[in-house]
């Protein structure tokens, strides 16, 4: 099987027939809107409570966003498990008999797993914006045609996007996907946090993937920020672009 439209629907096919696969989108959706719903309510009634600057400084649309970091975990799940799947049961020697050719094989499946995730990250994103906004109320959110809003709607998308496909790429050089969640979600959602909040490693710290793409997510950057949406959003793709390689290395040079 050379032809890659075959190798595209190959993919698409097993992804589809794995439960865990499905599950970890639909999960991704549901974590997401649900707490948009909740940091809304939230927000809406500690508005007044809040200090002068801290109301100044509000944003919210990077605060109704909050629910997609937790949400993106799930999608870090589906991009792993969508390559390690056929590792850990031994399926990859079929799948690599059936398309032999390793770089159709590879671009393929990071097609495929991206264009789902693309997919996904719309609905989830939008719905997640419609739903934090509502909740938060008329007083203090924010519209779509406000100033940074669409940017970050349309930042949000591809973040989570690049997001996925980078985990992809990671998953492929490691193999297993208890060895791929143990970096990714400890990085991403634990120490990621941490460093950009220590005053010594902050700066650098914003070059990391989940940190340089995620700035997109607010109307305006923080003041103590180096990059910019944009900016960070080219670190990201450059990570992204870095995990990819890594991965069609790994699976040209070494054995199923």
């Amino acid at each position: 099987m050379g032809d890659p439209r075959a190798a595209i629907a190959f993919e698409w096919t097993k992804i589809r027939t794995v439960r865990s696969s499905l599950w970890s989108l639909l999960l991704c959706f549901l974590v997401s809107v649900l707490i948009a719903l909740l940091f809304g309510w939230v927000l809406r009634g500690a508005y007044d409570d809040m200090s002068a600057q801290s109301k100044a400084d509000f944003d919210p649309v990077g605060s109704g966003f909050n629910g997609l970091r937790l949400g993106m975990i799930s999608l870090v799940v589906f991009g792993t498990l969508t390559v390690t799947g056929e590792y850990t049961s031994g399926t990859i020697r079929a799948s690599l008999a059936a398309v032999p050719r390793r770089g159709v094989f590879y671009a393929a499946k990071v097609f495929t797993g991206t264009a789902i995730a693309l997919a996904v990250s719309v609905v989830v994103v939008l719905v997640t914006f419609f739903t934090a906004q509502t909740a938060i109320g008329e007083a203090h959110n924010a519209s779509i045609t406000d100033d940074g809003a669409l940017r970050a709607v349309v930042g949000s998308i591809l973040y989570m996007t690049l997001i996925c496909a980078f985990s992809m790429g990671l998953a492929t050089v490691l193999r297993t996907p208890a060895l791929t969640l143990g970096i990714l979600v400890p990085l991403f959602f634990m120490v990621s946090e941490i460093l950009n909040n220590l005053p010594g490693v902050q700066k650098a710290a914003q070059f990391l993937p989940d940190a340089a793409g995620g700035i997109i997510m607010r109307r305006e950057a923080q003041e103590h920020m180096i990059l910019d949406a944009w900016s960070g959003m080219a670190v990201l793709v450059a990570w992204v672009v870095v995990a990819l390689a890594g991965g069609y290395l790994a699976l040209r040079r070494r054995d199923a």
